[in-house]
């Protein structure tokens, strides 16, 4: 496949997952009376995965994510020459999803991204529970090799076909389901990005976070699933 197409089909991809995830956080989590909720939100995301898996995994296999798409290079799945092309699709869909958002999102008289915090990730006083930055760095680094190590599984030619959408989507509302209260949980640098450059200060500040521990777990469950998953 060109790699034009994959990289808007990545675009495209990600546009979906910032959108439809951080939308459900922004629009609907605690709307009142009828709010989604964390476990609505979780949904959300894992439903943003599995909708754009069956839609374009066929075209870019439907990364939406740097981290996965460098663990998938780690484990030899994907061509290092085509990592930073992904990477950057992926952060422009971010970007993307994330401002169309905030139109929709400032279309009401009380909005306010800072305040309200645009379902950006953070640690400290910015976590949801105000977990500390080395809980929130372990949690997401684990999380991300979880999350890969379920990519890597689902994928191998070995698996049963046809299912893997449907487990990374799961493992993704399982991710969120854990753990939205410590980090309003990223294990994507992609859509931590998108929203905090729409609400900057401490978002950006903590921004950095959010790419390191999900690169670090993505190449440990890299170099991890190819070994315990060998045919020899």
């Amino acid at each position: 496949m060109n790699l034009s197409r994959r990289l808007t089909a990545e675009m495209i991809g990600t546009f979906w997952l910032v959108f439809g995830g951080c939308g459900s956080a922004v629009l609907a989590a605690a709307f009142p009376a009828l709010g989604i909720g964390f476990a609505g939100v979780a949904l959300a995301f894992g439903l943003t995965v599995l909708t754009m898996a069956f839609a374009i995994g066929h075209v870019s296999g439907c990364h939406l994510n740097p981290a996965v798409s460098l663990g998938l290079t780690v484990a030899g799945r994907f061509p290092r020459r085509d990592l930073l092309p992904y990477i950057g699709a992926q952060v422009l869909g971010a970007v993307l999803g994330a401002a169309i958002l905030w139109i929709i999102a400032s279309g009401h008289a009380g909005f306010d991204p800072v305040g309200s915090g645009f379902a950006t990730n953070g640690y400290g006083e910015r976590s949801p529970g105000h977990y500390s930055m080395l809980a929130s760095f372990v949690c997401e680094a684990v999380m991300t090799a979880g999350f890969l190590f379920v990519i890597l599984g689902a994928t191998d030619e070995r698996a049963p076909s046809g299912f893997a959408p449907i487990a990374i989507g799961l493992c993704l509302t399982l991710i969120h389901l854990v753990t939205i209260p410590v980090t309003n949980t990223s294990v994507n640098p992609a859509r931590s990005t998108g929203p905090a450059l729409f609400v900057g200060g401490e978002a950006i500040q903590q921004l950095w976070l959010f790419w390191v521990a999900p690169l670090v777990g993505a190449v440990v469950a890299g170099v991890i699933y190819p070994v315990i998953a060998r045919k020899r």
